[in-house]
């Protein structure tokens, strides 16, 4: 088997207006359509995509709460973070920086999913530890 490419991201939300405001208004995620007929929405990142998909009981805690990075993410290269950061801390969300000290932040969906906004690069060297 030789996998080519990643092709999409599930996140569970248990609201889905609140979600599409963070994805699409905070983040700036460009919406796709769908055509499938359970509640969701897509959201196209390059050629990948964030599926937000509805759970009325998810209830996202985190595992490490000192190091978000060390918990289930999604992560998205920015163009400039400190821009970005600023963005999220306008909205109101929280913020903490990467622990190891490299170009990024985490931040939480209103689900509480974490989501990484790295500076530069998506690409990560073998050394990459959140």
């Amino acid at each position: 088997m030789q996998i080519t490419q990643c092709l999409h991201a599930a996140v569970l939300v248990s609201d889905l207006e609140r979600a599409e405001h963070f994805y699409g208004n905070v983040l700036g995620l460009s919406k796709v359509e769908r055509s499938l007929k359970y509640p969701g929405a897509w959201y196209q990142v390059g050629e990948f995509q964030i599926h937000l998909i509805i759970d009325p009981g998810i209830q996202a805690q985190l595992q490490n709460s000192e190091k978000w990075g060390r918990n289930h993410h999604v992560a998205f290269s920015v163009a400039n973070l400190d821009e970005a950061k600023e963005e999220l801390l306008a909205h109101g969300c929280n913020v903490q920086m990467s622990a190891s000290g490299r170009a990024a932040l985490f931040t939480q969906d209103p689900d509480g999913n974490v989501v990484e906004l790295k500076a530069g690069s998506p690409i990560y060297s073998s050394r990459h530890k959140g």
